[in-house]
């Protein structure tokens, strides 16, 4: 029993993480949507395949760049805010135990732990200095260590995606005429958001239809706006 409680635990750390699937959901709709509006609004404009696929080219990679540019600063700045709480829940609880104490008491109080059976919770965490502070952060700050991963593999992940999710809406141009390419472009969009959007409610929770369906919707609406905005300016600067 125990070893096959090991084995599962030891499959469940190898799994995909919390923070895995929010930084690949972040790159790739990004990369998609941006782009998808990109390249409509563009091949509304110009007419001109050469154009949308230059201005589909420069916005993957550099949207890409960006994107991973920001996952490395702002992943980088929550570990640091994490390490601070968890420095300083550290340096409370050696230098004012007794509040401390009185914090996981009333932590579990309001759990519904009454008499002996609160006390008891209370002596066995507080006689275990990691799994006291580990209680403290999880319990009272909500703040959990697997939320706050390496900001390079945060950057990496979400760059990658986001230059998958934007060469996409790319690709019919390089094969069809403008309105052959922008139709299966929003298309080819509209179905990849959708199965991406099932995936993430399969892995996490939800319905994979409403999942699917709403990231589906985010895209579309981005691309109508991308598209109004390419015709205005094409009826313009006609």
């Amino acid at each position: 029993m125990k070893k096959a409680l090991e084995k599962h635990q030891e499959e469940r750390r190898k799994g995909i993480s919390r923070s895995d699937i929010r930084d690949f959901i972040l790159g790739f709709q990004d990369g998609v949507v941006n782009t998808l509006g990109l390249v409509l609004g563009v091949a509304s404009a110009v007419q001109n395949s050469k154009i949308v696929l230059i201005s589909g080219l420069v916005t993957t990679f550099a949207e890409s760049i960006s994107m991973a540019a920001v996952a490395y600063t702002s992943t980088k700045a929550a570990k640091e805010f994490y390490e601070s709480e968890l420095e300083r829940e550290k340096k409370e609880i050696r230098e004012i135990p007794h509040m401390e104490v009185q914090e996981i008491r009333d932590i579990y109080y309001k759990k519904g732990f009454r008499g002996k059976q609160l006390e008891s919770i209370v002596r066995k965490i507080t006689s275990n200095k990691k799994l006291w502070l580990d209680t403290m952060m999880a319990e009272e700050l909500k703040l959990y260590p697997e939320d706050y991963e390496n900001p390079v593999k945060s950057s990496l992940v979400v760059g990658i995606s986001a230059v998958i999710g934007s060469l996409i809406p790319v690709l019919p141009f390089f094969f069809l005429s403008i309105k052959s390419g922008m139709a299966y472009a929003l298309v080819l969009s509209i179905i990849t958001l959708f199965i991406v959007g099932g995936v993430k409610a399969k892995i996490t929770i939800g319905s994979w239809k409403k999942s699917g369906l709403e990231m589906a919707i985010v895209g579309t609406v981005a691309a109508l706006a991308g598209y109004l905005i390419g015709s205005l300016l094409g009826v313009v600067y006609a």
